[in-house]
């Protein structure tokens, strides 16, 4: 059996392609926003669509939806996004690997933080309003990053678009049956990492998942590569 060889003059080809990267913080996105709608107030950290949607239903008074809530998540991931956007402008033409990694020490960083947080002040309204800043902050920054690597059919946040192309590239739709594996892997690495996060949430508090999610982060921002 043959192994490919990576050049040793070249660093940006060593470690963990970005494909496995990005699917493995979409579980990560999984585990933030099961923490974020069960326990924190049915309001996303990750997934700012939805949380387009919860605005509006917390707006119009729906039960169980809180504005200030939601608003704090939205304002705060629109700012992880536009550090995120000054950083790729200051990296702009430099190492992918680099840049993915100092990103992912960084929601790293602010993952952990919550995670302390909510151990260490559990169940009170200002852990409530850290968390979802703090969480909300470090998807937006990590959106940005996302965005401009331009990796096809995984935005690590939301699917709307995978099961799209999923259903009108399939056999049924133009039966190219185009970038499949990569877009159901994408939706099962979701789907898992809610599964996961639900489970943790509801069985052992918002400070275990929110930990595993950290880590996480913190083994891809050592291991990725930036080859895709």
């Amino acid at each position: 059996m043959t192994t490919a060889r990576i050049p040793a003059g070249n660093p940006e080809m060593r470690g963990v392609r970005l494909v496995a990267v990005l699917l493995a913080l979409t579980v990560v996105s999984g585990l933030i926003d099961a923490v974020s709608y069960l326990g924190l107030g049915r309001v996303f950290t990750a997934n700012m669509t939805g949380n387009v949607v919860v605005l509006g239903f917390a707006a119009a008074g729906a039960a169980g939806f809180s504005v200030p809530h939601t608003a704090t998540s939205l304002v705060c991931f629109l700012l992880g996004a536009v550090a995120g956007g000054r950083v790729a402008a200051r990296r702009k033409g430099g190492s992918r690997r680099a840049w993915a990694r100092w990103t992912l020490a960084a929601e790293a960083l602010l993952v952990g933080v919550s995670a302390v947080v909510a151990f260490a002040w559990p169940d009170t309204a200002g852990t409530r309003y850290a968390l979802i800043a703090l969480t909300a902050f470090a998807m937006g920054l990590r959106n940005a990053t996302v965005r401009r690597l331009g990796v096809p059919d995984l935005t690590t946040t939301v699917l709307t678009m995978t099961l799209t192309g999923l259903a009108a590239d399939s056999r049924l739709g133009d039966g190219t049956g185009k970038r499949s594996p990569r877009r159901t892997a994408s939706v099962v690495a979701m789907l898992g990492g809610a599964f996961l996060g639900a489970w943790l949430v509801l069985h052992h508090g918002l400070g275990i998942p929110l930990l595993i999610a950290a880590l996480a982060s913190g083994v891809l921002a050592v291991v990725a590569s930036g080859r895709e």
